[in-house]
């Protein structure tokens, strides 16, 4: 059965306003993943078709798809909000998610909900430490054994990241080809994992518990980076840890 839905979040972050609108409008992938660039008007084309409600740069945009385009969703609303703060030199945030969803309500909310945070705290991580670098995104999906809810356990096990590390810590675990990485964990949550390098975000998706395999994105802002390398070695690594299937 169809029924509404929103996420709403709030934060501030140590950057001006007109870091944040360029950083949400632009669609780099510099902490979310490449796409259309919305026209820059009310009433044009956004990202996936959707249509762009509101543009008031650089405090409020909202887009909004009647059709989502998705099985399990009719409606898909994006709502930011940038104000500023401390004369600018800070932004305020409001960010809303809402829609409709047109089945398996409760999955699809839990899904949206937890996604919001880890997707929210990449904006603020790349923020922080990286805009407005160019970047190079890759985006790999494990095999269907990773379909499960331990999967995410198990790649931290691969990386050989401590049981017992906490967000905020410094760590290097083992990434492809054997490759050590000195990272931040800089999200650690059930479902999700960041780790920030000195060039790059790695963040991991367990969506085990949503029937879905476990994912990878990597957003590399190294000079020269090359996303398809970065890509079939992170893909390379996931096989290994799940076997190919």
């Amino acid at each position: 059965m169809s029924k509404e839905f929103e996420i709403v979040r709030e934060f501030e972050v140590d950057v001006p306003p007109e870091e944040v609108w360029a950083a949400v409008t632009t669609g780099t992938g510099g902490y979310l993943w490449p796409m259309e660039a919305p026209e820059p008007r009310a009433g044009g084309r956004g990202p996936f078709g959707s249509t762009v409600v509101v543009w008031e740069p650089p405090h409020r945009y909202v887009n909004r798809s009647e059709d989502a385009g998705m099985p399990t969703q009719s409606l898909n609303q994006l709502d930011h909000t940038i104000e500023p703060r401390d004369e600018g030199r800070r932004a305020f945030v409001r960010y809303v998610h809402s829609g409709i969803f047109t089945d398996d309500w409760d999955t699809q909310y839990d899904g949206a909900n937890k996604h919001t945070d880890f997707y929210l705290h990449t904006l603020r991580e790349y923020l922080t430490h990286f805009a407005p670098a160019p970047v190079a995104f890759a985006q790999v999906t494990g095999p269907a054994s990773s379909a499960v809810p331990g999967a995410l356990a198990a790649a931290a096990r691969a990386l050989g990241l401590p049981d017992d590390a906490t967000a905020g810590t410094k760590v290097s675990v083992e990434g492809p080809g054997g490759r050590t990485l000195d990272a931040v964990l800089d999200y650690r949550e059930p479902e999700f994992v960041g780790l920030r390098t000195r060039s790059a975000l790695v963040r991991f998706f367990g969506r085990g518990r949503w029937g879905a395999p476990l994912g990878i994105s990597v957003h590399d802002f190294a000079p020269g980076a090359d996303a398809g390398a970065d890509g079939a070695a992170w893909q390379d690594w996931l096989n290994g840890v799940f076997g190919q299937s």
